[in-house]
């Protein structure tokens, strides 16, 4: 099932993560975030990925953390959003860093769909009483247990990213950087990094897109060859990069008009009032301003999305006519020379394929604004 032709470097990373669940070097279950995820880890104990099973998403029937059960436990009216396709968190996932690499914007570390088993996964008695049940018939009566297609625990569908060292959250590093102002030259590094997660997140519609859940990584580099008899040290430019994971929760199916509006938090960042800059429009607009490229990119979606036992064809177009009222107001903020902050506050606009009972060689498409809004601006 693990299968990545076009993608050899991600398969040995996988095929790396197998073999180290088969010597006895399991996944460990992350603590933070509301759902069953896990580090997963090479034969050398090295960490080289994350996995977010789909049954143990925050909304799952495995899922390990009590917070969620005791939400739907004590508050069913505020349980799940109902803007998303529930349980489809690890499409979202690797829907997310397909857009990314549409797009070239090489912000998302490298997410696909995967399936793992693993002693330290969460599965149901009746699993394990399985998996226990054929381990000993193979052991105690070897021809029968020889006929069982699969011995151990059964394969977890979910979301693999690719895990990046030295970074931290944009929390700690913006914070460090209102006290220590960074190099003008950095600084325009991160605002064009910051450029491209604010393109990632409104195309995909991210609906939960914290100062804690996108990361930076801040290298100020010396350079040890200059330091020989003297003391004069070399510094080279510092560089600075971003990394958005924890993308589990966008491709919305409407645009949020409940109790909540789940703002993007980085509108408040004093960088969301700077105008797009041209490197970014130079990057962007040539794509998103074709039709043909915009219909690729609904094509590898429903491809992704299609792998879902629960797949359902109106659900998705509900979810690409969002992303394409995104991708139109996208288009007209880069054309206008708009904010990031000018972006946010343009109107919600949903683009529907039209219905026609005439035969036509190309798609027509229905503009409408919704006018709905959420209980909550703010939240």
């Amino acid at each position: 099932r693990n299968d990545f032709p076009d993608d050899p470097e991600f398969a040995d990373v996988v095929r790396r993560a197998e073999l180290a669940s088969e010597r006895g070097i399991f996944p460990e279950r992350i603590s933070q975030g509301s759902s069953g995820s896990y580090f997963v880890k090479d034969p050398q104990g090295k960490i080289i990925g994350v996995f977010k099973p789909k049954n143990e998403e925050p909304y799952g029937q495995l899922n390990p953390k009590w917070t969620k059960w005791l939400q739907k436990l004590c508050c069913p009216c505020c349980f799940g959003r109902d803007c998303l396709v529930l349980n489809q968190g690890y499409l979202s996932e690797a829907g997310a860093s397909l857009v990314d690499q549409k797009l070239e914007l090489n912000i998302v570390p490298r997410t696909k769909v995967v399936y793992l088993a693993s002693e330290t996964f969460n599965y149901s008695a009746i699993d394990r009483v399985k998996s226990r049940g054929k381990r000993l018939a193979l052991e105690k009566v070897p021809k029968v247990g020889q006929r069982f297609n699969r011995i151990g625990l059964p394969p977890k569908v979910g979301s693999f990213q690719l895990f990046v060292e030295g970074y931290k959250d944009a929390d700690y590093w913006l914070r460090r950087f209102e006290a220590e102002p960074l190099p003008e030259n950095t600084n325009r590094q991160l605002l064009l990094q910051f450029e491209r997660l604010v393109v990632l997140d409104y195309i995909i519609r991210n609906t939960d897109r914290g100062n804690d859940n996108w990361l930076i990584k801040y290298d100020c580099p010396l350079d040890s060859a200059g330091v020989r008899d003297s003391d004069w040290v070399v510094v080279k430019e510092p560089i600075i990069k971003l990394a958005a994971i924890d993308n589990g929760l966008a491709f919305p199916l409407k645009h949020p008009d409940s109790w909540r509006a789940y703002p993007f938090y980085w509108a408040w960042l004093p960088q969301a009032k700077i105008p797009f800059s041209q490197e970014i429009k130079d990057l962007i607009l040539p794509k998103i301003s074709d039709p043909n490229f915009v219909k690729d990119l609904e094509e590898d979606l429903y491809e992704l999305f299609k792998k879902d036992p629960g797949f359902d064809r109106g659900q998705f177009h509900k979810q690409i006519a969002v992303m394409r009222g995104q991708i139109l107001n996208l288009t007209q903020a880069l054309k206008d020379g708009k904010s990031p902050l000018h972006l946010v506050q343009m109107p919600p606009v949903i683009v529907e394929t039209a219905r026609s009972h005439q035969r036509s060689t190309s798609e027509s498409y229905t503009q409408s604004f919704q006018s709905r809004k959420p209980f909550f601006s703010w939240w």
